[in-house]
């Protein structure tokens, strides 16, 4: 009988060959390392997303990174170019460097920036864009306290260097078509009028003399003429009441027109010399009508109107009569505003608030209609003066920066820069500024202004080192009328300003000052800043009497407030006309259930007057606005619409630190609850179950004892 078969070596080798395990496992090794080749070949390990990037920015010149207005709507962009190094300039204005440190936006408070940051500290490895030397002067008006002025900045050349000064406001500077000078509006004079600064001679030429506010202007191509806006009184005529059908000799009686206060554009011809004529009237509405722009082919007219229930980018048609109005943006879920042609006149930008975010809007004109393309985060934008980039002001809850964007690639052209104090107008030169050319304003740009106020402490002998007294405030009604020592000169300070500006004394009241631990606040105020003595809670009585007003300001999804002040002289010698609209918080007990929903409601119109931004004029004296709480809709009390800190850079804990000693803050509640809370037992004890109450049984009545008995006595028988 044969044996088993046995294959020859050769045979073997064939066979084991075969086995569709070991092809199967080839194959994945050979599929396993081609994945690993080509993730290395594309970077894609982790830790090296920069070395992607770099790759892909010097084949694309406009790849956009992560962060980008395609991927985030929210976010800014950032182009990968490889150009020089950003050379940063100083943020502050002749006076050298400060210390930035206090300036960084929190995490809380900027989204936005965050991304811009965050994308550009992703890109390092690669250079960003600047603007060339020869590329113009930036002119823009910032705020000095109770002042604001003009000043001249070239981002590689020239730091910020002041243009005018003195006790009075320069704003919304505007440049000629020759590029050599500004108009803007001031009130130097004591009302609100145009004037004219020529770069080259540093003169100033008065353009309009009226008791009613000008602002806002905007040239024409020819340099002949200036559109702007002013503070007038519209009589706005109603129909008269229809004639019964019963009585046709009835002839109605016109209804008186009702005079309303609101902001019209004017245009104001110029002749040859530049010397100003009547002033012709553009619009008649009781809307708000402001910030103009004129386009280059010199019949159309830009600006912003709340004419359709909310702040729209308008057009006027010089060449119409009827229907010279038109609505371009048509974007009901944004606030519009500060419209800018580019300087071909075939594009249009304009500023979109919505969802907590400010964008720069571009519309070609030549493209489709509705085809509209977002360049980055920001506000009030200015064309370059080759119209291939944007400088925009980028605002956030307590900081305001500048930032630039290129086009048409919407890259980042000038890294977000800390400005010193609020912007009110930004425009774009192409009259290069230089050492040789400022000859004309040496003496100005070397002035530099004194400090708002300087804290004076007080020595004593009972405060162990390292913490702050809590010192009074006089002739100030308060629960407890006390500031921390480091912070009350600012707060007197305030309100002596405050009070020349307005006319009336309203910081000489408030809500709250220093709360005492063991007083208790609304729910959800356990940290409350009051509690450092390094916070006031405003009054709010005014805002019921209408001397006081809120506008709404979304960051994110963070909401602040800005609050503004109606000034005790209406005659355009203080304060500003409004431009935006106000919230109206009693609107939430009107009924609608959309306005309880959503906390109140955006007023109907702008309030007339003259008002004053407090929350600027407050900022600029380290005090700043808190955001609301989660629950500010429902909750009055947690908008903190109110409420302002002069926190220094401090955080909550350690502002506590500075007036209470770390034992009366070690327990878990510093203020004491209105009911007794017991203590917590470290380990929970088992609850003793209830046993049943057995029936209770009748007493039995008590038996009653037995007299004794008598023992008989034995009688003997007788015998």
């Amino acid at each position: 009988m044969a044996g088993p078969l046995k294959a020859s070596p050769k045979k073997q080798f064939a066979l084991y060959g075969k086995d569709p395990t070991r092809r199967v496992i080839l194959i994945w090794l050979v599929v396993l390392m081609l994945v690993v080749a080509g993730v290395v070949l594309s970077g894609r390990l982790i830790g090296m997303p920069q070395l992607v990037q770099a790759q892909r920015a010097q084949e694309q010149p406009n790849v956009l990174l992560p962060g980008s207005s395609q991927q985030n709507r929210t976010a800014s962009i950032v182009q990968t170019t490889q150009t020089a190094p950003v050379s940063k300039p100083s943020p502050t204005i002749q006076t050298g460097q400060t210390d930035q440190s206090k300036n960084e936006p929190t995490p809380s408070q900027t989204s936005t920036l965050e991304s811009t940051a965050s994308a550009t500290a992703r890109a390092r490895s690669v250079s960003l864009p600047q603007p060339p030397s020869d590329a113009g002067t930036i002119i823009l008006a910032m705020d000095e306290g109770q002042y604001a002025h003009l000043f001249a900045y070239q981002p590689l050349s020239m730091p910020f260097t002041r243009l005018t000064d003195g006790p009075w406001k320069d704003i919304n500077p505007e440049i000629s078509p020759d590029g050599r000078s500004i108009v803007f509006s001031s009130n130097r004079a004591g009302q609100w009028d145009l004037y004219r600064l020529d770069l080259v001679s540093g003169n100033t030429t008065r353009l309009t003399d009226t008791p009613e506010y000008d602002g806002s202007p905007s040239w024409s191509p020819d340099g002949q003429w200036l559109v702007y806006e002013t503070y007038l009184t519209v009589n706005v005529v109603t129909e008269p009441t229809a004639t019964p059908e019963n009585s046709p000799a009835i002839t109605p009686t016109p209804a008186a027109p009702i005079r309303v206060e609101s902001l019209e554009l004017m245009i104001l011809p110029l002749d040859s010399d530049g010397v100003p004529n009547e002033s012709i009237r553009l619009t008649n509405s009781s809307a708000a009508d402001f910030s103009p722009s004129w386009s280059p082919t010199g019949r159309k007219i830009l600006f912003t109107s709340n004419r359709s229930g909310e702040e729209e980018i308008w057009l006027a048609d010089l060449d119409k009569i009827d229907d010279r109005f038109q609505n371009l943006s048509k974007n009901p879920l944004a606030l519009d505003r500060s419209p800018r042609w580019s300087k071909d006149g075939t594009k249009l930008l304009w500023t979109a608030c919505m969802d907590g975010f400010c964008s720069i809007h571009v519309l070609d004109m030549h493209a489709p209609a509705g085809t509209v393309r977002t360049v980055g985060s920001g506000d009030q934008a200015a064309w370059s003066p080759d119209s291939s980039a944007v400088i925009s002001i980028l605002e956030t809850p307590n900081r305001v920066y500048l930032t630039g964007y290129q086009l048409p690639g919407s890259g980042l052209l000038l890294p977000p820069q800390v400005l010193p104090g609020t912007v009110q107008g930004i425009t774009w030169s192409a009259y290069t500024m230089d050492e040789g050319s400022l000859d004309a304003f040496k003496l100005t740009a070397q002035i530099t202004p004194s400090p708002a106020w300087q804290a004076a402490l007080t020595p004593v002998a009972d405060v162990p080192n390292g913490r702050q007294r809590v010192v009074d405030l006089q002739d100030v009604e308060a629960p407890y009328p006390m500031l921390n020592d480091m912070v009350d000169e600012a707060y007197l300070a305030l309100r002596d300003d405050l009070s020349e500006l307005i006319g009336w004394d309203y910081l000489s009241t408030l809500e709250n000052a220093f709360v005492p631990l063991t007083s208790p606040l609304y729910p959800g105020f356990l940290g409350d800043w009051l509690y450092t003595a390094r916070a006031i809670a405003l009054n709010p009585a005014p805002m019921n009497a209408g001397w006081m007003v809120a506008v709404r300001e979304d960051f994110g999804s963070q909401t602040y407030w800005r609050i503004y002040l109606r000034t005790r002289f209406q005659d355009g010698s203080q304060g500003e006309p409004l431009h935006r609209q106000t919230w109206n918080f009693n609107a939430r007990n009107s009924g609608n259930p959309v306005h309880y929903e959503q906390g109140g409601a955006l007023a109907a119109q702008v309030p007339p007057g003259y008002w004053l931004d407090f929350t600027q004029l407050a900022g600029s004296y380290g005090w700043e606005r808190l955001p609301a709480l989660t629950t500010w809709r429902s909750a009055f009390a947690a908008s903190r619409f109110n409420e302002f800190i002069a926190s220094d850079g401090r955080d909550w804990q350690s502002a506590m630190a500075e007036i209470y000693p770390a034992e009366a803050l070690a327990t878990p509640t510093p203020v004491l609850p209105p009911t007794y809370t017991p203590t917590a037992t470290r380990w929970p004890t088992r609850t003793p179950t209830f046993t049943r109450t057995p029936w209770s049984t009748r007493t039995p009545t008590p038996t009653r004892t037995p007299t004794q008995t008598r023992t008989p006595t034995a009688v003997s028988p007788t015998p």
